[in-house]
């Protein structure tokens, strides 16, 4: 097979692998909140929780997992010269945090599927950001390769993930002065 073509399914089940984990991340944080419904609600969507998220990580993300894997080394093993570049040692350091990302992800899936709730929402969200940050170094370091130097890609991969903990901090504020205005409405009523 080509090498573009690899490539290219390497790149294609990349894409899914990421889509898959940034949306099991948003369906964790749905899960969590729905246990402060009242019943029924709090059980009928904590179990189509459960199944969305059973169907996305066995259906889209694990198997996005391996076959990015497979087409990465399958890379490496017809273009071994990869292994040689500084960059690529990055790289494949920050897919090995992807790796243990996705471990962890796994363990809390477990959990949810146990009704085991051991995070709060706002934990949630700061740990779904990782795969964010993960993408935005990766890809960095993909086109840029040599041309940026570490110690403005490492300063730009630390602003970043500050701006992320304060947005979240921003939307978190925003969630309860909202609350806050609605449940003061309804006094008024």
């Amino acid at each position: 097979m080509d090498f573009l073509y690899i490539k290219a399914l390497h790149i294609i089940f990349v894409v899914t692998w990421f889509a898959g984990l940034f949306y099991v991340g948003r369906l964790f944080i749905y899960h969590v909140e729905a246990e402060k419904k009242d019943e029924p609600a709090k059980e009928i969507l904590q179990t189509q929780y459960k199944l969305m998220t059973k169907r996305l990580w066995y259906i889209i993300t694990w198997p996005s997992l391996f076959l990015a894997s497979f087409f990465a080394f399958w890379m490496l093993f017809v273009n071994p010269s990869y292994l040689e570049m500084p960059w690529m040692h990055v790289k494949l350091s920050f897919v090995l945090a992807l790796y243990f990302y996705h471990g962890f992800c796994h363990k809390i899936y477990k959990e949810l599927q146990r009704n085991e709730i051991n995070y709060t929402p706002t934990k949630l969200r700061i740990f779904n950001e990782a795969p964010t940050v993960i993408l935005f170094a990766v890809v960095f370091l993909v086109v840029l390769k040599n041309a940026v130097s570490w110690v403005w890609g490492v300063t730009g991969i630390i602003l970043f993930g500050v701006l992320l903990m304060l947005g979240i901090r921003f939307y978190k504020k925003l969630r309860i002065k909202k609350s806050w205005d609605t449940n003061e409405a309804k006094t008024k009523k």
